[in-house]
């Protein structure tokens, strides 16, 4: 994809839409420390539910009633379906976690996906990849081994106890991991240039809904900072896309796409701050090589356009 300048631009300028659609992750790099701190208030369904209908309330709002129409039945069904297996993963992953610092690592282990769309790009044939593929996917896998054993280095023993005190939170995490780069590839081939993501928004929070209603949930009660926390949540979820689509489709991949490979770091430092905490050396480490592993996937590669 070319962009644009404008002759009064010098060429090393980074224009607006690349910085618009970069600022989409800075804004995503809040999601797991506002999924914990809403999921804290008002329980892990309850809160996932709220966040999902503010969402889709904002976001059908900005793109108008359009946003249900237009869309063929095989990406309503296929791309609806991967968005909310990612979505509803992600947020109870976070949600089930028990402390704060497990939230962090089921957040890192869901960071995976920069690494694991590439790798489906290429094996689907959408994309070529030199061998330095193979290194990045293990140096990203290591640095979530690293992070899943909590601060005493890469430890099996310490992995397999840290995972089986609560295997559903990881679990879920993982299948996050794996649903948006399916997501990424399949609904670019089956969506035909129509935004679906309001609808899926929508049908998340119904999907949400229907869990809260017919299992045993805790009750919603008002809290002045979760209320806080859910709206902010839904104009940043909505900001966030909109910001990101405009950047694909005016700005620079590359460098998107580049930025987005970071989100590893940027989720962690945004989480300590939104969470008042500070996590040991070793989940830095081992969330520095899980974004150094996706940036070597990315230079293992001849093209972008698929990974963005």
């Amino acid at each position: 994809m070319s962009v644009q300048t404008s002759g009064q631009l010098p060429r090393h300028t980074i224009e607006l839409p690349t910085l618009t659609g970069v600022s989409a992750v800075f804004m995503w790099s809040a999601t797991v420390g506002l999924y914990r701190g809403i999921s804290e208030a008002f329980g892990a369904v309850g809160g996932s539910a709220l966040i999902f209908t503010v969402s889709a309330v904002i976001a059908v709002l900005c793109t108008g009633p359009s946003a249900f129409s237009a869309l063929s039945k095989r990406y309503l069904i296929i791309g609806g379906g991967l968005f909310i297996t990612y979505e509803t993963a992600l947020a109870l992953a976070i949600g089930y976690a028990t402390t704060r610092q497990q939230a962090l690592e089921v957040g890192t282990v869901n960071y995976l996906w920069p690494s694991f769309t590439i790798a489906l790009a290429v094996w689907l044939g959408y994309q070529r990849a030199d061998w330095r593929m193979i290194p990045g996917l293990l140096l990203s896998l290591t640095g979530i081994l690293w992070v899943s054993s909590g601060d005493r280095g890469i430890s099996f023993t310490h992995i397999i106890h840290n995972i089986g005190t609560n295997p559903v939170a990881y679990g879920l995490a993982l299948i996050a991991a794996t649903a948006w780069p399916v997501y990424t590839i399949i609904t670019r081939a089956i969506s035909e240039g129509k935004n679906g993501v309001p609808v899926f928004l929508t049908l998340t929070a119904i999907v949400l809904w229907i869990k809260y209603f017919s299992t045993s949930q805790p009750p919603l009660h008002f809290n002045f900072n979760g209320a806080i926390m859910v709206l902010t949540f839904g104009v940043l979820t909505t900001l966030a896309y909109s910001a990101w689509n405009y950047g694909v489709m005016h700005g620079n991949l590359t460098l998107m796409a580049t930025a987005s490979y970071f989100s590893p770091v940027l989720s962690v430092l945004m989480t300590s701050l939104l969470l008042h905490m500070m996590p040991g050396h070793t989940f830095w480490l081992g969330s520095l090589l899980v974004t150094a592993g996706s940036l070597i996937c990315w230079l293992s590669t001849h093209q972008t356009s698929v990974v963005a």
